[in-house]
């Protein structure tokens, strides 16, 4: 700093206008609004007069002062260092430094012109840093509104396209989406989620990649030109540990965006309804049961047509439903029907007898099979028989 100002006193003029002079001066080489470091130079004249601390409005304006600074982008350490060059550049003009005769006249002139450096650079310090906490906090919401947006499907394209470039993903690229659950909500600040982002951006690059949270999930973007890199970020959420991974199918653009999302949503919802054990999900495997869920009314009847009988059951439908769901899920293989139920093959094999007994429907007969596993797969969908269905009449 002193090789830009250089050393030596202000000449001429009152004390006041000297000050002026010195702030102007580091001002002008620091890039710092002038105006509030003449108000702290001026205090620090009267600190030296009086030996007192700065006052609250005076440690106000240095704070304000830092706030502006932030404003501005200009760096904490110029800030700091305006000042306290502005103080030593200040200590042959303040008149009571120059009056003082003694060296402990000195000494006390000395003492409380540092304190005074020492609170100012302290306040200023503050407002910088709450400047920056508001300016963090206002660019998390826009970055949160951005994020809702892309994936709700809503919001001004225009502006989604703006915020999509600040934060590095091109829209106009195929994208895939996916999205892992916990036992737990997720959200941004978790380790987790970190280290997701961290290990995403590893593999697929920093460009064209976004990690974030939504209602509790764990939400990744990635560009996608195949099924190939929609697996492998599955495998890579997976790997993290305690998830279950949904994954939606490559799609362009900021609309394909929001499509893939919802896939992946769906596919979890799916799987989970289903009783599927897989860890991962994909969209495109569950298409299948996508297709039935659009004939609710369809499946409604299906579900009555087939499965109604069950009620009959004493314990209710449900044993045997279940039953008959890990009956097909084993491939039809009673001993590992009975191994996923925890109950013993006999009792597997009365239940799908019982089964045959109440709708005419046997398990074991390849005609019969298609018919009862369709049943079931529309009952797992419309969570039956929790929720009662209405079949068209």
């Amino acid at each position: 700093m002193a090789g830009k100002l250089g050393p030596g006193r202000a000449d001429g003029g009152t004390p006041s206008e000297a000050m002026g002079r010195i702030a102007a001066a580091v001002a002008e080489a620091e890039s710092v609004p002038v105006l509030r470091l003449g108000d702290y130079l001026e205090a620090l004249m009267a600190v030296a007069e009086t030996g007192r601390r700065l006052t609250r409005r005076e440690l106000d304006a240095c704070r304000q002062h830092g706030e502006e600074a932030a404003g501005l982008g200009v760096p904490l350490r110029a800030v700091v260092d305006a000042y306290l060059t502005a103080t030593w550049r200040a200590w042959d003009e303040l008149p009571a430094a120059r009056a003082a005769g003694s060296v402990g006249a000195v000494r006390s002139v000395t003492r409380a012109v540092l304190r005074a450096a020492d609170d100012a650079a302290a306040a200023l310090a503050d407002g910088y840093e709450s400047a920056q906490r508001v300016a963090i906090r206002r660019e998390e919401a826009l970055r949160r509104e951005f994020i809702d947006d892309l994936l709700d499907g809503g919001g001004d394209l225009e502006l989604l396209m703006e915020w999509a470039e600040r934060c590095g993903l091109r829209l106009g690229g195929r994208h895939a989406v996916a999205v892992a659950t916990s036992e737990e909500p997720l959200t941004d600040t978790m380790p987790l989620t970190r280290r997701a982002e961290a290990e995403v951006a590893h593999r697929f690059g920093s460009r064209d990649v976004l990690v974030a949270t939504k209602g509790g999930l764990l939400v990744c973007v990635v560009p996608a030109s195949d099924g190939e890199v929609v697996s492998q970020l599955a495998g890579l959420l997976r790997r993290l540990g305690g998830l279950r991974v949904g994954v939606g199918r490559p799609r362009a653009g900021p609309t394909g965006v929001a499509r893939s999302y919802q896939e992946a949503r769906e596919a979890l919802d799916l799987a989970g309804r289903l009783g599927l054990d897989d860890p991962v999900v994909e969209a495109a495997s569950l298409l299948v049961y996508r297709v039935l869920l659009r004939d609710r009314g369809a499946i409604a009847e299906l579900v009555d047509g087939v499965l109604g009988p069950l009620r009959q059951a004493r314990g209710g439908a449900g044993p045997l439903l279940d039953t008959l769901a890990a009956y097909f899920q084993a491939g039809g293989v009673a001993v590992e029907a009975a191994r996923r139920l925890h109950i013993g093959t006999r009792t597997v094999t009365y239940r799908l007898d019982r089964v045959r007994a109440l709708t005419g429907y046997a398990a074991t007969d390849p005609a019969h099979r298609f018919t009862l596993e369709a049943a079931v797969l529309g009952a797992r969908l419309l969570d039956w028989p929790s929720i009662p269905v209405e079949p068209i009449e």
